[in-house]
């Protein structure tokens, strides 16, 4: 039996792979987490012993929100498939909400110092995906020049 920790609570948007994945490790870790979509068939991905919430919700809705009880959040991750809608789920949570920690996944890594100077953190996998292979790149070439 996991024991939860209860001074967390985290609200993640969007079950796509990588919200489902977040959520399910967070969920295994013993955090509080819920994990809102639009669509219910998102939480197949989720897995069996997921023992966190899952809502069906617009996490840019204010009332959808609340019934999260975001206001209650430790930190709240913006990860559906739309820049636009992370923004705008990230400052509802930043700005109506007051939540802390705020993290926002960006397709489009020119908005993502943009977004940053606003006060939210971003991840942009774009840009860490090439500082990955530029790193790889880096190491064949050593390898190489050995």
């Amino acid at each position: 039996m996991k024991i939860k920790k209860q001074d967390t609570y985290t609200v993640i948007i969007g079950c796509g792979r990588l919200g489902a994945n977040l959520a399910n490790t967070l969920s295994d870790e013993g955090e509080n987490v819920l994990i809102m979509d639009e669509n219910k068939e998102s939480f197949r991905r989720l897995a069996s012993n997921f023992g966190g919430l899952s809502v069906v919700g617009n996490g840019t809705d204010l009332d959808e929100l609340r019934r999260a009880e975001i206001n209650r959040a430790t930190a709240v991750v913006a990860v559906t498939n739309d820049d636009n809608t992370n923004i705008m789920i990230a400052q509802i949570a930043r700005d109506v909400f007051s939540v802390e920690h705020v993290i926002a996944r960006l397709y489009d890594p020119e908005c993502e110092t943009v977004y940053q100077k606003f006060g939210i953190d971003t991840i942009c996998p774009s840009a860490l995906s090439a500082k990955e292979i530029d790193k790889l790149l880096c190491s064949i070439q050593t390898k190489e020049g050995e």
